[in-house]
């Protein structure tokens, strides 16, 4: 059936049925989204079984070299994980409703907790390529939310509460076992932008004035569905490189696509800490 002809209520529900089928019942507590040049390949899952994105019924299918279209269902430290591989961007030309669906099944399989990751663009100075930073907050520059259109009771509040889109207490609990594992985070402010053209340097000026530390073009949709649907949410940005007219040379998505394979071992250590604490 055409996903046109359906609320997303119902393309949700015959999503998640259609998954719980095919997984005899399977039941993540947590979920992940991952960024640019990031999958699930690289994280220590157990007894991992992958159902391509195009095999879940009103998916999208992502179109960008670097999010590979796959779902990856298993265990992590004995917590049962969804990896929503292949995320999908407003860029692509797709509605920001259409773009935020996997979180909504996410939700709808029963996982209460959210891990967002993606690549950005360093604008404050200490956060160079390499960095991993916690998302403190973010400010919304795409023009668009999510949350436009038909409202149904059953997708949330019509009216959502981002006063903490960031679980606060969630990073109190993990951490100490990064600090264990001699691994620093930063934190800041993440800006997305449209894209896919990135940013000019007067742009990325304006950026830094308003607050903002770091820029991508993805993310903060997922956030505003993953808090409607009343999940728990921890963003992480790996800074892949320096923001426009912030070093040397021009931009490309080659670069971004490098830091993510050279942070692999240290993003995997980070987000196993963030499963085991994860509510």
């Amino acid at each position: 059936m055409n996903s046109q002809n359906l609320s997303i209520p119902d393309q949700v529900r015959e999503a998640a049925e259609a998954l719980h089928t095919r997984l005899a019942g399977f039941t993540p507590a947590v979920g992940l989204i991952l960024g640019s040049g990031l999958s699930a390949g690289s994280l220590p899952i157990e007894d991992a079984v992958e159902v391509p994105a195009d095999e879940i019924p009103h998916l999208p299918v992502p179109t960008v070299v670097g999010h590979r279209g796959v779902w990856t269902f298993g265990k992590m430290g004995g917590r049962p994980v969804v990896v929503a591989g292949g995320r999908v961007h407003r860029y692509e030309g797709l509605s920001l409703a259409d773009a935020t669906l996997g979180v909504r099944i996410i939700r709808a399989l029963g996982a209460g907790a959210v891990i967002v990751t993606n690549a950005a663009g360093g604008i404050r100075e200490d956060l160079s390529p390499g960095t991993l930073m916690r998302i403190r907050d973010h400010i919304n520059l795409l023009g668009d939310s999510p949350l436009v259109g038909p409202h149904h009771d059953s997708m949330g509040a019509r009216f959502v509460d981002l006063s903490e889109a960031y679980d606060s207490a969630w990073w109190l609990r993990v951490a100490p076992r990064l600090v264990s594992k001699s691994i620093s985070l930063a934190e800041g402010v993440y800006a997305a932008c449209l894209g896919p053209e990135y940013e000019t340097p007067a742009e990325i000026d304006f950026l830094e004035q308003i607050g903002a530390d770091a820029v991508g073009m993805s993310t903060v949709p997922e956030v505003i569905v993953a808090r409607q649907v009343g999940l728990h949410v921890f963003g992480m940005s790996l800074i892949s490189n320096a923001a426009a007219g912030r070093g040397a040379g021009t931009l490309s998505h080659e670069e971004v696509l490098e830091a993510g394979r050279a942070a692999v071992e240290t993003l995997g250590s980070v987000i196993s800490a963030l499963v085991a604490t994860a509510p």
